[in-house]
C-alpha cells in the first residue's frame, strides 16, 4: 500500500528522520508512538504530501485513498447542519441525486426511452454508491460519536471545537478510505464515543495509523506499534502492551551488547596507551586504533520512564469532611443537569468523575469550586484549600514569563532548587527552565500549569481533563505525582489507564443524580457490564412473557421452509469454521513444539519470530472460536424456532 524508504526530513538544522523506513500494508492497524516533538504528526503530514521529505521516497499504490484527521480541522466553520457536513463524504452520490431529481422533473414534460435509460443508469450507480442508505449511515456514525438525533440538524458553527472535530471524524469515516490517519482522535471524545470508535476501527477493513497517548485505546485498536525514536521508525509486531514487553527485552539485549562493547573498547584503549610508544608493539597499537575508528558504536539505552523525585506536601491539614452538597439542583433553562442530588467528599478521597460529555461533569466541578450557582446547600469543610486545573488555566499563564519565573510567582515559597527539581520531574531540564512560556508547545504549557497546581498549598485538587495534550511519559509523571499527593482530589478524564492508576472511587451521573462506585475503574467496568447484561435479560424475559401470552398463529409453509434452509446454511458455515479451528489448533501445537526446541529458544531472533507467529495464530484462533460460538447460538435459535 505505502512504502517509506530511507526517509530524511529536517526542521531547520534539526533532523526529524534519518534513513527511516516503514511499510504500511492493507489492513495494518498501526499505533504511532513517541515523545512529544519526535515527529509523529510530521510523519502523517509527509504521507499526505503536506510536507516534502529532504531525501528518500514514499511510494503509494494508485488505488490508495487517505482520510486524515488532524487538529487543523478545528478551524473549519460553516452554518450547514452537522448532518450535511458529514454527508459531504458522499460527494459523487449527492451529485447523482441532483441529476436524478433533474431527470424526474424532465419526465413531467418529456417522457421518452432515452430519458428512461438515463434514469436507470443514474439510479443503478446511485445504489452502487450506497446512496439509498447514506443518510442513515451518516446519522448512525454521528450518533455513535455522541450527537443526539435532535442535534443533527443544528449548524456546525453552533458547536465547540471538540464537537466540530467529531463531525470531521464522522465525515472521514463515511468516506471509507483505504488508509485512515488519525492524529490524537480521542482528545475530543468522551468514554462512550471512544468505545464506539474502538468497535468501529475493529471492523474497519482498511489500514489505520493512529497517533495517541491513550494506551488502552491503542491496545484495543492496533496490531502493530511503530516507535519514533532516534530519527528512526522502530517496528514492533503487536499492540502497545506487546511493545512495552518487547521494548524491555530489546533494551536488555542492547544494554548487554553496549556493556560488552564498552569493556572491549576500554581494553583496547589500555593496550594502545600501553604499547603505542614501544617500537615492537607500535604497529599492533596502530592497527587497534584503526579498528576502534571503524567500530560501529552501540548506543547506550536511555531510561524510558522519568521518575518524580519531588515531595508534594502542604502545611494545612483539612478536617474529615472536605465538601458537602445537600439537595443540590442545577438547570440551564429547560435543560436539567442535577435534580435533588447529594455530594459528599471526605478527606483522602481519590475520585474520578467519568461519563459522556454533556452530562454535567465540568459543571459539577465548578459547583464544587463555588463558581456555579445552584439550588441547595454547599458546605466547604474546615481548613480546605482548593486548586482547580482546567484547560483554560493554560491561558492564565503569563506568556512573557520564563518557566522558572512562572513557578516562583505561584506563591509556594519554594526555593529555586526545589522548583528546578520539580520542573525536572516534569521533563524540563537544565537551561530549559529559562524558556519563555510563549515558545512552549501545548503539551509543555499543560505540564507547567499542572506543576503550578501541584506545588500550591492546596489540600483539595480538582483536575479537568489533565492528560489532554500530554504524551505517555508525561501521563506517567502525573500518575506518580498524584500517587505521592497526600491530599484529596477529583479528576475528570477519559484516559482509562490514567483513571485506573489514580482513582479509588468512581463517580458517574445518571438520571440527574450523582452516583458513586467504591472501587477502581476496572471494577466499575465489570459492575456496569454485569448490570447491563441483567437489564437485557430482564427485558428479554418481559418480551418473552408478552409473546407467550399472545395467541399462537399457525405457521406458514413458506416461513418453515425459509427457516429450514437458513438452518442448513448456518450448519454448513459451522462445519467450515470447525475445520478452521482444527487447522489453527494443529498450527499452535506445531509452534509449541518449535518453542520447546533448544535451537529456537537459544536463538533470540528465531525465538521472537516464532513467538510472534504463535501469538498471531492464537489471536486468529480466539477470533474464529468467537465466530463458532455465535454460529452455535444461531443454530440453537433456529432449531428452537422450527420446533415451535
Amino acid at each position: 500500500m505505502i512504502s517509506i524508504n530511507n526517509l530524511n526530513f529536517h526542521f531547520g538544522s534539526r533532523p526529524m528522520y534519518e534513513d527511516a523506513n516503514l511499510h504500511i500494508k492493507p489492513k495494518d492497524k498501526i499505533g504511532l508512538i513517541g515523545l512529544n516533538g519526535t515527529g509523529k504528526s510530521t510523519l502523517l503530514r509527509i504521507i499526505v504530501g503536506e510536507y516534502k521529505p529532504d531525501g528518500g521516497s514514499i511510494q503509494m499504490s494508485k488505488e490508495t485513498t487517505i482520510g486524515f484527521l488532524n487538529q487543523d480541522l478545528l478551524s473549519y466553520e460553516t452554518h450547514e447542519s452537522i448532518l450535511s457536513v458529514a454527508m459531504q463524504a458522499f460527494e459523487e452520490a449527492i451529485s447523482l441525486q441532483q441529476e436524478i431529481d433533474k431527470v424526474l422533473v424532465e419526465f413531467e414534460n418529456n417522457f421518452h426511452d432515452n430519458l428512461v435509460d438515463r434514469l436507470a443508469h443514474l439510479q443503478e450507480r446511485f445504489e452502487a454508491l450506497g446512496g439509498y442508505t447514506m443518510q442513515a449511515e451518516a446519522e448512525a456514525i454521528l450518533e455513535g460519536l455522541g450527537f443526539s438525533t435532535e442535534e443533527l440538524q443544528q449548524p456546525l458553527a453552533s458547536f465547540s471545537g471538540g464537537w466540530r472535530m467529531r463531525v470531521m471524524l464522522a465525515k472521514i469515516l463515511l468516506q471509507k478510505p483505504s488508509l485512515l490517519l488519525l492524529d490524537e482522535p480521542t482528545n475530543h471524545l468522551d468514554l462512550p464515543s471512544i468505545k464506539w470508535l474502538e468497535s468501529y476501527l475493529e471492523r474497519f477493513e482498511g489500514a489505520v495509523v493512529i497517533v495517541s497517548h491513550d494506551r488502552e485505546f491503542l491496545d484495543k485498536t492496533t496490531n502493530m506499534t511503530v516507535e519514533v525514536s532516534g530519527a528512526k521508525l522502530n517496528v514492533y509486531a503487536g499492540n502497545y502492551s506487546f511493545y512495552v514487553e518487547e521494548k524491555a527485552l530489546r533494551n536488555e539485549i542492547q544494554k548487554g551488547a553496549y556493556e560488552n562493547q564498552q569493556a572491549h573498547i576500554r581494553q583496547t584503549e589500555r593496550f594502545i596507551e600501553r604499547f603505542k610508544a614501544k617500537a615492537t608493539k607500535a604497529k599492533q597499537a596502530q592497527s587497534r586504533m584503526k579498528q576502534l575508528d571503524r567500530l560501529e558504536r552501540i548506543e547506550e539505552v536511555a531510561p524510558d520512564a522519568a521518575k518524580v523525585n519531588f515531595s508534594f506536601k502542604f502545611t494545612t491539614q483539612p478536617g474529615r469532611h472536605i465538601l458537602r452538597l445537600e439537595h443540590m439542583s442545577k438547570a440551564y433553562g429547560d435543560k436539567v443537569i442535577f435534580r435533588d442530588t447529594n455530594v459528599h467528599v471526605e478527606r483522602g478521597d481519590k475520585i474520578a468523575l467519568i461519563g459522556a460529555n454533556g452530562k454535567g461533569k465540568s459543571t459539577l466541578l465548578r459547583i464544587i469550586a463555588g463558581t456555579e450557582p445552584i439550588k441547595g446547600n454547599r458546605e466547604l469543610g474546615h481548613n480546605v484549600i482548593m486548586s482547580f486545573y482546567a484547560q483554560h488555566q493554560l491561558e492564565s499563564l503569563n506568556v512573557d514569563n520564563e518557566m522558572l519565573q512562572e513557578m516562583q510567582q505561584a506563591g509556594s515559597k519554594k526555593t529555586e532548587m526545589e522548583l528546578r527539581t520539580l520542573l525536572g520531574s516534569f521533563l524540563f531540564t537544565g537551561d530549559e527552565v529559562f524558556k519563555k512560556i510563549k515558545v512552549l508547545s501545548g503539551g509543555e504549557k499543560s505540564r507547567v500549569a499542572l506543576a503550578k497546581t501541584l506545588i500550591s498549598e492546596a489540600n483539595f485538587l480538582m483536575l479537568d481533563e489533565p492528560t489532554n495534550h500530554l504524551d505517555m511519559q508525561s501521563v506517567n509523571i502525573l500518575i506518580q505525582a498524584l500517587e505521592q499527593y497526600e491530599g484529596t482530589f477529583i479528576i475528570i478524564s477519559h484516559d482509562r489507564y490514567f483513571v485506573e492508576n489514580v482513582a479509588t472511587k468512581i463517580w458517574y451521573i445518571e438520571d440527574y443524580q450523582l452516583k458513586e462506585y467504591p472501587g477502581t475503574y476496572h471494577e466499575y467496568e465489570q459492575f456496569m457490564e454485569k448490570r447491563e447484561k441483567e437489564a437485557k435479560k430482564d427485558a428479554a424475559t418481559v418480551a418473552e412473557t408478552k409473546q407467550n401470552n399472545q395467541p399462537k398463529q399457525p405457521r406458514e409453509k413458506n416461513e418453515y421452509t425459509q427457516l429450514s434452509n437458513q438452518l442448513k446454511q448456518v450448519n454448513k458455515q459451522l462445519s467450515d469454521v470447525e475445520k478452521q479451528v482444527q487447522e489453527l489448533e494443529q498450527k499452535l501445537k506445531n509452534y509449541e513444539t518449535e518453542l520447546a526446541d533448544p535451537k529456537v529458544y537459544g536463538d533470540i531472533d528465531l525465538l521472537q519470530e516464532t513467538t510472534a507467529k504463535f501469538e498471531k495464530v492464537q489471536k486468529e484462533l480466539d477470533t474464529i472460536q468467537e465466530k463458532w460460538e455465535e454460529l452455535m447460538l444461531e443454530v440453537e435459535d433456529l432449531e428452537a424456532k422450527l420446533s415451535e
